[in-house]
């Protein structure tokens, strides 16, 4: 939506749904089509198209259609020979006709004439006529339970099982009219996902992407990523990161894999005997995952595996399966998506400490003293430990200055920088623990190194230890969660030398119980760098390993320690409270002094940015409005917490007042926009009327005024016992007077017309 101003503010009223929202269907009926699982689905225009699958007791090969809008089920009359019926096949759409590929046919009721298919069918959704297509040349080994994708106008069918073994070969075909009908097979390179059957795929950003399947004794949750120009593969690999996102789904099979937006959405499938019901998402842009919390009036469909899933305009439909006892679904659910823009807060801090723009702080680390600059707003934030040193360094300057010039009274602008040392801190740890500060996440390897290389592990130990001293709990933990998962039998040792060393003693209790494993006791006593151990050391390992920890040492640790806090809730926290002492600018709002942080409203906002770096008014105040427009204190309170912590809940009114911000001063995204525009679409009732009205006249949106208008006129007998009603200027009261005499002489026309017939 182009928003240049005000006077071009418009939102469209009308018919939403609810994000997140889980609605049951129409069930297929009886007669129209069996309930079933192993089917294909795929969308076409406002139809989802469910083909084949079986129903417990024979195979099917009916073709069954699902109106969106008119939520009602049809049988597809179509001419031609359609495929035998099968189960675990696949289905695609290109341009107008979908490509059935394969699958498993036969009699399941006598167990006769069961075999896999590497056929080829087409339906023409403008003929509604099935064709098989002949082929010259090599095909595809006959298989069921793969995967397929179409991209750049040609078919790709990824591994699967042929009746022996699974696979994990490619094979495409170009699906364009004229083309020759020739199968090619895909020479695929990088980290090829292993033989596996019964799982999803599903295309964005010029890829393939595959999550779990059944792979026998390799079943993973890992995600690989197929990269289509250049035919290589990548297996997604985080958990080096250190951020405390959520772990991704159990390794499953049976479920379903759809794309939308920046998101793929995994649901159901069978993990671990277990039916889930969970819907999770993986965030393409960040690289986590998530559990989408359903919304309160949701209709949450049960556990299921087998089922199929389809994606038409900004919804999720989801047919049929496999539930509880074996028993076939005839079941449709709709999942409304959100679209919302990303949330920038992490990618803009970081873009701050990169760039280095408006430092005010610098670190002198180590023996060498090495030069770190950064902004005393987010360090303050995020760490007591270093809020107490900044102020320590303040007040030290502060006497510095006195004695100098005889008194400390000197203007911001010609302050030195403020210096604090920190003599015991490893440079290049610091400047991790820094990168967490703004961005509540690490990279050790950048990218590039070896997550277990015993420089990265000692790395990681001198996080640790900064964190500690920090005490900033959250990155401890993640420290020692990363050390758990990379600690192995080539670095134990270093890393054991080097916790003694530091006196990290829950990381010596770590390693030390990592070597009195039974599995890795001998190796490693019988090892050269064994032998180099310090004695104290050695008879540490030795008396461990006669009398271990409890079992449950590491869990009651665990259970005992404080989760810490994230970068929004220290945010939160520092607007609210702990930043006060260190505000270094003063937005003056409609005359009222709002003291702020540099830092953070850059970081934030371009608009602030490009004022700080060209232009500084002497008196360090800057005046806020928005365009022409001053927001009300309120509505401006909502903005800094979206600023200082990317909370979008707020009242209807303020979502009014902020809509033209994204635009104004130059956040990252439009994603405080997207949600003012739900806010105001979702919340505008009787009871918050007027402050909406009120709002819509100062910023002049004539269509908002209008719609409030309307709600007023069509509530009036509970707005006028409204306390808000009596505080109207008399304008709007006029304008609503107006606005009732509009509707009581559309109703006496329309009356008058009634009477004449």
């Amino acid at each position: 939506m182009d928003v240049a101003g005000p006077e071009c503010l418009t939102l469209d009223f009308g018919p939403f749904e609810t994000v997140h929202r889980w609605q049951r269907m129409p069930e297929c009926a009886e007669f129209v089509g069996a309930r079933r699982s192993k089917h294909t689905v795929v969308a076409y225009k406002d139809g989802i198209y469910v083909f084949g699958g079986d129903n417990g007791q024979r195979m099917l090969n009916d073709l069954l259609r699902f109106d969106v809008k008119e939520k009602s089920w049809g049988r597809v009359v179509a001419t031609g020979t359609p495929p035998a019926p099968r189960y675990h096949h696949s289905a695609v759409v290109n341009g107008s006709s979908m490509f059935v590929f394969g699958g498993y046919t036969g009699d399941i009721h006598s167990n006769s004439n069961l075999t896999n298919k590497n056929d080829l069918h087409e339906y023409s959704f403008q003929n509604s006529h099935w064709s098989e297509w002949k082929f010259v040349g090599k095909t595809p080994v006959a298989r069921s339970a793969h995967g397929a994708a179409v991209y750049d106008n040609k078919l790709w069918i990824f591994a699967g099982y042929d009746g022996n073994a699974r696979l994990n070969d490619m094979w495409t075909i170009s699906l364009l009219p004229g083309d020759p009908k020739v199968w090619e097979k895909v020479v695929q390179s990088g980290d090829c996902p292993p033989t596996c059957c019964n799982f999803p795929v599903a295309v964005a950003r010029e890829s393939m992407f595959v999550f779990s399947g059944q792979s026998g004794a390799k079943i993973t949750n890992s995600l690989f990523q197929f990269h289509f120009r250049e035919k290589r593969w990548t297996r997604i690999s985080t958990e080096h990161i250190l951020r405390g996102a959520p772990p991704p789904p159990a390794r499953r099979y049976g479920h379903t894999m759809v794309s939308f937006d920046r998101h793929l959405y995994v649901f159901g499938g069978t993990a671990d005997s277990t039916l889930p019901n969970d819907l999770h998402s993986y965030d393409l842009d960040t690289q986590t995952w998530q559990i989408i919390t359903p919304s309160n009036d949701s209709e949450i469909p049960s556990g299921r595996l087998f089922h199929a899933a389809a994606v038409i305009g900004d919804a999720m439909f989801i047919f049929g399966g496999t539930v509880d006892n074996n028993v076939r679904s005839g079941e449709t659910f709709r999942f409304q998506f959100s679209s919302y823009p990303k949330c920038t807060l992490h990618d803009d801090f970081g873009r701050l400490l990169n760039s280095r723009l408006f430092c005010d702080v610098e670190f002198l680390v180590g023996e060498d003293e090495t030069k770190i600059q950064a902004h005393i707003a987010m360090v303050s934030a995020r760490s007591k430990f270093l809020r107490t040193r900044i102020r320590q360094a303040k007040q030290s300057r502060m006497e510095s200055l006195e004695e100098l010039h005889g008194n400390s009274n000197i203007p911001t602008k010609n302050l030195p920088m403020l210096q604090v040392k920190l003599r015991d801190a490893v440079p290049e740890a610091f400047e991790m623990v820094l990168n967490y500060i703004y961005t509540d996440r690490v990279d050790p390897t950048n990218k590039s190194e070896d997550p277990l290389s015993n420089r990265i592990v000692l790395l990681m130990m001198d996080v640790y230890r900064l964190a500690v001293q920090f005490n900033m709990k959250r990155l401890e933990q993640l420290c020692v969660h990363y050390l758990e998962a990379t600690i192995n039998l080539a670095n134990v040792l270093e890393a054991l030398r080097n916790a003694a060393n530091l006196k990290l003693y829950f990381i010596k209790e770590l390693c030390l119980s990592f070597i009195v494993k039974d599995v890795n006791y001998n190796q490693i006593v019988m090892s050269r760098e064994f032998e180099l151990l310090d004695q104290p050391i050695m008879v540490e390992v030795i008396r461990r390993k006669q009398q271990p920890q409890p079992k449950n040492f590491f869990k009651l640790m665990d259970a005992e320690s404080d989760l810490g806090t994230t970068l929004e809730q220290d945010m939160e926290a520092f607007l609210k409270k702990t930043g006060q002492e260190f505000c270094d600018i003063t937005l003056l709002l409609d005359g009222v002094p709002i003291p702020s942080h540099k830092a953070v409203l850059a970081a934030r906002c371009s608009y602030f940015e490009g004022l700080f770096r060209s232009f500084m008014p002497e008196s360090n105040t800057v005046n806020i409005q928005i365009g022409e427009m001053i927001p009300s204190s309120e509505s401006f309170g909502s903005l800094l917490r979206y600023i200082y912590y990317a909370d979008v809940s707020m009242p209807p009114e303020d979502s009014l007042y902020l809509f033209t911000v994204p635009v104004f001063y130059g956040f990252t995204n439009n994603r405080l926009q997207a949600f003012c525009k739900q806010n105001l679409e979702m919340n505008v009732t009787f009871e918050n009327v007027i402050q909406i009205l009120e709002a819509a006249d100062r910023m002049q949106a004539v269509d908002i005024k209008k719609y409030a208008l309307n709600l007023i006129v069509h509530h009036i007998g509970k707005v006028v016992r409204l306390p808000k009603l009596k505080q109207l200027n008399r304008e709007l009261l006029l304008d609503i007077i107006e606005a009732m005499a509009d509707e009581r002489g559309e109703a006496r026309t329309c009356q008058d017309m009634s009477n004449d017939c």
